[in-house]
């Protein structure tokens, strides 16, 4: 979302009400993110609330007031990814479009079953890289600082856990009598 300038200065320069406008923006987007990520009403609810107070006492440390929604939606992914680590959780996937981003182009109920359960067979560090790359749209770079990993580890979690879902995807075609 497209914020005035002005108002990110005033709340950068430590402006409450500026900041709270801000917010307002943005809560819908918020939300809905944030319940894309934990699942919950109650723990999107959690994950905003913590990411509002982290903003609002970081503000003074935004470079560049236009990357407001940006730098909240990066702070809110840290925070959903903190709440899912502490309750060692994965984190929700619409599988129908995870599906199209790993291009299979077969029946999609029996796909989502087979890539539902692939997935569920990784540790929760590949899962979450997969996701946060194939589905969020989000650069290793930024994968890295979410996940508080070097770049080097986020590159091997995505190809190890590419070659895995190969594997079960492969096997699961074989006994079912579909070819890949």
């Amino acid at each position: 979302m497209k914020h005035d300038i002005h108002t990110v200065k005033r709340a950068i320069n430590g402006d409450v009400t500026a900041f709270e406008e801000l917010l307002f923006l943005e809560e819908k987007m918020l939300y809905y993110k944030a319940l894309s990520y934990v699942g919950k009403k109650e723990d999107a609810l959690d994950a905003i609330q913590e990411t509002s107070c982290k903003a609002f006492l970081s503000i003074g440390e935004l470079k560049n007031p236009e990357y407001f929604s940006t730098w909240l939606f990066r702070i809110l992914i840290r925070e959903c990814y903190k709440l899912l680590k502490k309750r060692e959780q994965i984190i929700p996937y619409e599988e129908n479009e995870l599906l199209k981003r790993l291009d299979h182009k077969q029946d999609n109920e029996i796909e989502s079953f087979h890539l539902n359960e692939a997935l569920s067979k990784l540790n929760s560090s590949y899962q979450t890289s997969i996701i946060l790359f194939y589905y969020h749209d989000l650069p290793i770079q930024e994968i890295s600082e979410i996940m508080e990993k070097p770049v080097g580890t986020i590159k091997t979690y995505l190809r190890r856990a590419k070659k895995r879902l190969k594997i079960d995807l492969e096997r699961s075609y074989k006994l079912n009598g579909k070819v890949t």
